[in-house]
């Protein structure tokens, strides 16, 4: 298994499925695993010997970096909604 999780393809693979999935269920989850993901293909090829724990550990450490990362960027968006403190019928 670790032959197969040293290929940078399958890495590159991942990104994509879970970024499609992030397409279809909306919500900035699945989009931090994607670039994490994506993050590994390049460990991948600087790194080629490393066991399959090693690269989980490193996957999700880089996923979280990168979930971090997009609550950090998305976090002065806002969805548009008011809050009425006041009713305008009110005199």
């Amino acid at each position: 298994m670790t032959e197969f999780l040293n290929l940078w393809w399958v890495w590159t693979a991942a990104a994509l499925a879970l970024a499609v999935i992030e397409v279809l269920i909306p919500g900035f989850i699945f989009l931090g695993f994607a670039l994490g993901a994506l993050a590994m293909v390049a460990v991948v090829l600087a790194a080629p010997g490393l066991s399959a724990p090693a690269l989980f550990a490193i996957f999700a450490g880089l996923s979280l970096i990168a979930w971090i990362g997009l609550r950090i960027a998305f976090r002065k968006q806002s969805s548009g909604a008011r809050t009425f403190h006041r009713d305008v019928n009110d005199n």
